[in-house]
């Protein structure tokens, strides 16, 4: 059976923490907000992996009440997440990711971020799709408030 699942994620802007995107740290003057590491990007694609398999959001599975993922490194979470979709005998066909920031500019960490996040989910490289947009200057994420990320993917069982 072929199963689609779609993720969103997004973060405020703060200083004082690094900004990791897909496991990459991408330098900026700021970071992102959250109780685990904020990563944004592999937020929305785990929350699309859970959609495909029919589980809950991120926010259920990892709870931000709980200590035990305060500055939690994403890329653990989403081993987790690989690990749920094995025992349903889930084989991830493609991943596709829209990245919405004005700055910084995110093109040179592409790379850096597919090969990172096929590592974790034992795919190819090529199966990822990662793209970076602004948004023109307009909303939270034209300000430079926040980003915001959004993941579609594929899967079968």
């Amino acid at each position: 059976m072929i199963k689609i699942g779609q993720g969103i994620d997004v973060h405020r802007f703060v200083r004082g923490r690094k900004l990791i995107l897909g496991g990459v740290d991408v330098p900026h003057s700021h970071g992102l907000e959250g109780h685990s590491d904020a990563d944004v990007l592999t937020h929305a694609i785990m929350d699309a992996l859970l959609g495909a398999i029919g589980e809950r959001d991120i926010g259920v599975l990892f709870p931000n009440t709980d200590e035990v993922y305060k500055g939690a490194d994403s890329l653990k979470l989403l081993e987790h997440v690989r690990k749920l979709l094995e025992k349903k005998r889930a084989r991830i066909n493609n991943v596709d990711c829209t990245i919405l920031a004005e700055k910084p500019k995110l093109s040179p960490h592409i790379l850096m971020m597919k090969q990172k996040l096929a590592a974790v989910l034992k795919i190819s490289e090529e199966t990822i799709a990662i793209k970076a947009t602004t948004t023109e200057k307009l909303g939270f994420t034209g300000r430079e408030e926040g980003m915001v990320a959004l993941a579609v993917v594929l899967i079968e069982c």
